[in-house]
């Protein structure tokens, strides 16, 4: 068996969505303090609950972007894309009503609409081959 990447254009944003997922994912898995630092977040003191949603959540983006990116199917890069619209979604609820209007929060969700459209205009024909 051998390594798939794309020939199309389309394609090949949709296969970086999905790398940059499992990329994210890795990080998230492996160094969840560095991650929380980064989004401004922190676990308590005696509480390794909150390393373990980390590393839980980082295990979920790994594995959602290793299956786009072995698969390869138009259905997995519309999941894909469709989730991380909806965590845009989220992002600008959470801006609008809970006083999140910062920098981090802006670039967040800049890179969330980002992931969210490289593979939505592959699977829905907007890409040139």
């Amino acid at each position: 068996m051998e390594f798939y990447f794309p020939t199309e254009l389309g394609e090949q944003l949709a296969f970086c969505s999905a790398a940059f997922t499992a990329l994210a994912g890795f990080i998230m898995m492996f160094a969840p303090g560095q991650t929380f630092r980064l989004l401004g977040l922190q676990a308590q003191e005696g509480r390794p609950e909150g390393f373990g949603e980390g590393r839980s959540m980082g295990g979920f983006y790994l594995g959602f972007g290793l299956s786009a990116i072995m698969l390869a199917q138009d259905w997995i890069y519309m999941a894909l894309g469709a989730s991380f619209a909806m965590a845009a979604f989220a992002r600008v609820i959470s801006i609008l009503s809970d006083k999140g209007s910062n920098l981090v929060n802006y670039l967040l969700l800049v890179v969330q609409i980002a992931l969210a459209a490289l593979p939505l205009l592959y699977v829905f024909g907007f890409t040139q081959t």
